[in-house]
């Protein structure tokens, strides 16, 4: 809603798609940890499938508790590539969102859904491939009776969500990164990425992290003893 107006925006600016495809791609625990441990959307939001890792440009979805109209609303504002975010003005339990409406979606190249909500036929949805990640499920259906708005600022999880931001999710949760932030966030992925390379080979030679990390050091400051048995206790 927009000063007391709901509105469904049909266009949005979205990032380029290459450095959407790459965030998504390295995992939403690294870019978090790129952009600076922002843009959680916390441990509330569950995916309903597993092994699955996608990225996408918000197309966003104020709704009324219990009701989906502005679901359907927001499939015409879609365009493939895209990940449907709803948020909601109250908790609701409903599972306002199932098969048939991810049918639509995917007929319009949406790659997932993250919604503050409930879902239902879950099974189906994952036969279909259609990634889904959700605060309940529930089979208590919805109504379509309560205008709400598409395209607008929502809040998940205390993180602010624009319409076109980049929306990264995996079997870790959901991460989002501001459309403005993207070629950033992606120079930081990939730096971060490259570092994690390095720290992986280290420790698979066999060198101990607690030394390279300098944490003996810091452990030892701590008060800490490092004993070579019980005896010399």
């Amino acid at each position: 809603m927009i000063r007391n107006r709901h509105v469904v925006i049909r266009n949005i600016e979205r990032a380029d798609g290459a450095i959407i495809d790459e965030l998504g791609a390295a995992g939403t625990a690294t870019v978090h940890e790129a952009i600076g441990r922002r843009g959680y959307l916390g441990p509330e939001l569950s995916a309903i499938q597993q092994d699955t890792r996608i990225g996408g440009s918000a197309v966003t979805v104020l709704s009324h508790p219990g009701d989906n109209l502005m679901i359907h609303a927001a499939v015409e504002c879609c365009q493939p590539g895209d990940v449907l975010v709803v948020a909601v003005t109250a908790p609701s339990t409903h599972g306002g969102f199932g098969d048939l409406l991810a049918s639509s979606l995917m007929a319009h190249g949406v790659r997932g859904l993250v919604i503050d909500a409930a879902v239902r036929d879950t099974a189906d949805l994952r036969e279909m491939g259609f990634p889904v990640w959700t605060r309940h499920v529930s089979i208590q259906g919805a109504v379509k009776n309560t205008p709400g708005s598409v395209n607008v600022p929502v809040a998940l999880g205390g993180v602010t969500i624009n319409p076109g931001d980049i929306v990264c999710a995996d079997d870790d949760g959901v991460c989002v990164v501001p459309r403005t932030e993207a070629s950033w966030a992606l120079e930081g992925t990939q730096a971060r990425l490259a570092k994690e390379a390095g720290v992986r080979a280290r420790l698979e030679a066999g060198e101990l992290g607690f030394d390279f990390y300098g944490l003996r050091d810091k452990a030892i400051e701590m008060g800490i003893e490092f004993l070579d048995s019980a005896d010399d206790l």
